[in-house]
């Protein structure tokens, strides 16, 4: 009978691989299209394998815990020729043929091909995916050297380690330079330390972040009542959290002053064409930022089911890739963490990151009555690009932000 492969599957435009999260067939299992069959997570999401067409599972290669690229065989189904013709779906013996015609050097088609071996070992299981940082723990208060030599670099390369993973090894070498045997000794000495294996959305996090941090990032903040929101607020049905109204003063005041959104490419700020903006959702082990799409255009009350339903499924790892993309800035509400102030950091492909901290009883002048009222006070901050926004700028912003949540009814 004619077997078709089960091949890991491209989950995402940026996705290059995927770990093996749990296995709910086992060999000699009888599936149906569509269904899933193997559970994996990926840097962004927990996603699903499904099979492309009825049949029983012949073959099982895949394991759980370990990283395979796309296109890696994880394995095998066992089909009808009926199946086939109905589904129109590759077997083996139709790949064979495909590669053994010899498609072009350098193909896409021909890139494909690596995954199942050479032309006398057909289907040879791909290596599993090693992650390329490990997330060493480290002592602190060591002074290290900046400066890296290309012997060192390579042996970082063999480690798989970054810049930022040695940044606690101080450094024995002509100007404090940090060298091969420094290093070595360093990882002999945290050998017996207790350690885990950062989890793929954990090394996306470290990725992201050390991305971000090659720019001059700066932050200003400013203090905001919040009582005219939360009386807003609990006069709504269903209630907007708090995480809204900033979305939407924030989109508002972008919408206002687009530049402030732009980024920097080379010598052109490129401006945003719609004002989606991400929201920090904490979730096991990380952070994820699904993307609201058009925030200048929606008012509060149409976004709760959008939000509540983003959130749900961030936490749940059940996001798309298309959930993900395309956010021009972030909105993050660190107050829900007890947090009264904080520097969030914007993610690589964005400029801005507006954050808000718990809110706090504070005494307020009221020039109305001439006494200090009690008032919820909350600290707004604004991180941003120095390259692409000034201080000023940014300043005048988060005022406009401020100004619009004085007016919830508007928002």
């Amino acid at each position: 009978m004619p077997s078709v492969p089960i091949l890991m599957p491209q989950l995402g435009e940026s996705i290059a691989e995927a770990t093996i999260v749990r296995l709910d067939v086992a060999v000699g299992d009888r599936v149906c299209t569509d269904q899933e069959i193997i559970e994996v997570e990926t840097n962004k999401a927990v996603m699903g394998v499904t099979t492309l067409c009825d049949g029983v599972v012949s073959e099982l290669r895949a394991q759980e815990g370990v990283s395979y690229s796309v296109g890696t065989l994880l394995g095998m189904l066992e089909v009808t020729e009926e199946e086939v013709i109905r589904t129109g779906v590759e077997t083996v013996e139709m790949l064979e043929a495909k590669r053994n015609a010899g498609p072009a050097p350098g193909t896409p088609q021909a890139e494909a091909n690596l995954h199942f071996g050479s032309q006398d070992d057909s289907y040879e299981e791909a290596p599993a995916v090693v992650p390329s940082v490990k997330g060493l723990p480290v002592p602190t208060g060591i002074m290290g050297a900046h400066y890296i030599s290309p012997r060192m670099r390579a042996r970082m390369d063999d480690l798989g380690l970054r810049e930022a993973d040695i940044s606690a090894v101080a450094g024995t070498g002509a100007g404090g330079r940090v060298t091969v045997g420094d290093l070595e000794r360093f990882l002999d000495y945290i050998a017996t330390w207790p350690s885990s294996q950062a989890s793929p959305m954990r090394l996306a996090v470290a990725d992201a972040m050390r991305r971000s941090w090659t720019r001059p990032l700066a932050t200003v903040g400013l203090p905001v009542l919040l009582d005219r929101v939360l009386d807003h607020r609990r006069a709504a049905d269903p209630k907007p959290g708090l995480t809204l109204y900033l979305l939407r003063a924030f989109a508002r005041a972008l919408a206002e002053d687009p530049a402030s959104a732009g980024f920097l490419i080379g010598e052109k700020v490129v401006h945003p064409r719609s004002f989606d903006i991400g929201v920090a959702v904490q979730v096991e082990d990380g952070v994820v930022v699904p993307v609201v799409r058009k925030v200048d255009q929606k008012p509060v009350r149409d976004l709760v089911v959008e939000y509540a339903d983003l959130v749900d499924r961030s936490r749940r790892r059940r996001l798309t890739d298309a959930d993900l993309k395309g956010g021009i800035a972030t909105v993050t509400n660190f107050g829900t963490f007890g947090l009264t102030s904080g520097t969030p950091i914007p993610l690589p492909n964005e400029t801005l990151i507006l954050g808000i901290g718990a809110g706090v009883k504070k005494p307020v002048w009221s020039a109305q009555v001439e006494a200090f009222l009690p008032a919820t006070e909350a600290d707004l901050v604004l991180t941003f690009d120095h390259r692409v926004v000034d201080g000023g700028g940014a300043g005048l912003l988060l005022n406009r932000v401020a100004q619009l949540l004085q007016k919830p009814e508007e928002l």
